[in-house]
């Protein structure tokens, strides 16, 4: 089969590689039909966090089941299913928590910017779509951001505590911010403060309901942020990951406030967080890597239901081939997310 790996900074390539099979009971082949490029492939892509020359990257995907083991009990070979960016069993003491990102059993896709993935626990990963809705263009490109940054986003929503009347301050306008935004709308915030520097993406923003945006830097936007909320929030959602935004997310939180956090940490480590601001202002932080397997079923419920749609997210379209191009374009800012359509 063909897919996508990684030859270093800035350079992606369409290998053949070995074709996926199902060699134990629990696991199934997925033969892929749509999958994206994510904020957090751009770490690794501009040489920023480290990743093995020839790997196979991506993590998002979305196709029609091929095999299954046969201890396999919620799929079966035709149907169409999604699944969350890392492989859950379903059944450990963290799944059964809903922190399937923590799972005992848990495994990577080994890269889903490809022709098939390998599920190796089947009945706990993947998310099979109503035969009804198995063949809706419209409605797979809205389910497919649920693999993670519409799952993300609504992390960083409830680990953020929103709920129905608050105001809330969603810091990050790409992907995972802007599905941090339909988060916080679709938990009933009142007030939506959108932070960002691209307009075009704050126009977005606006669209899935953010009622302002602050497009300054630094001071400036912490200083505006906290103008709009009265001296700053008590839910704050941070959906970028660098130290940068933690910071503003921590500047811009109220005493006694929360500060959901979801964005992959970069430089964080380096750059220390200022823990005296989160203990002098009794400022809770809570959040991780999203464990999206858990808000999947709620989340796809609306989706088919008409009340959400993420897919706005997908600014540029590109086959497996055009792979390359969609990593350049991220990195360029000239597409929010890639969508890959195989």
């Amino acid at each position: 089969m063909r897919a996508a790996v990684f030859d270093g900074p800035g350079e992606i390539s369409i290998d053949d590689v070995p074709t996926p099979e199902v060699e134990g009971p629990k696991e199934a082949v997925v033969r892929v039909t749509h999958t994206a490029v994510c904020g957090s492939d751009l770490w690794f892509y501009r040489g920023l966090s480290e990743r093995e020359v020839g790997s196979r990257v991506g993590h998002e995907p979305m196709g029609i089941v091929e095999e299954v083991g046969e201890d396999v009990r919620s799929v079966e070979p035709g149907d169409r299913v999604f699944a969350p960016f890392v492989i859950s069993c379903g059944r450990c003491e963290f799944c059964r928590k809903g922190l399937h990102t923590s799972c005992v059993n848990g495994d990577s896709w080994g890269g889903a910017q490809a022709e098939y993935v390998h599920a190796s626990e089947a009945d706990g990963t993947l998310v099979k779509v109503p035969d009804r809705h198995a063949n809706d263009e419209q409605t797979l490109e809205s389910l497919l951001p649920l693999t993670d940054v519409m799952g993300t986003g609504h992390h960083a929503a409830v680990s953020a505590e929103v709920s129905e009347g608050d105001t809330c301050v969603v810091i990050g306008d790409g992907a995972v911010g802007l599905c941090g935004v339909l988060a916080a709308r679709r938990l009933g915030a009142e007030r939506i403060i959108a932070m960002g520097h691209h307009d075009d993406r704050l126009e977005l923003a606006e669209e899935f309901g953010a009622t302002e945006t602050v497009s300054e830097r630094g001071e400036a936007a912490v200083e505006r942020a906290t103008e709009l909320t009265y001296g700053g929030s008590t839910h704050v959602m941070e959906c970028v990951g660098a130290a940068s935004a933690m910071e503003t997310a921590i500047d811009v939180c109220r005493p006694g406030g929360t500060v959901g956090y979801v964005g992959v940490p970069h430089g964080v480590d380096e750059e220390g967080l200022e823990v005296a601001s989160l203990f002098s202002d009794n400022i809770t932080l809570q959040g991780g890597i999203a464990p999206v397997r858990a808000y999947a079923d709620e989340l796809m419920a609306d989706v088919l239901g008409g009340t959400l749609d993420p897919s706005p997210i997908f600014t540029k379209t590109v086959d497996l081939d055009g792979v390359p191009d969609g990593y350049e374009a991220m990195d360029n800012r000239d597409a929010i997310k890639t969508l890959v359509r195989i």
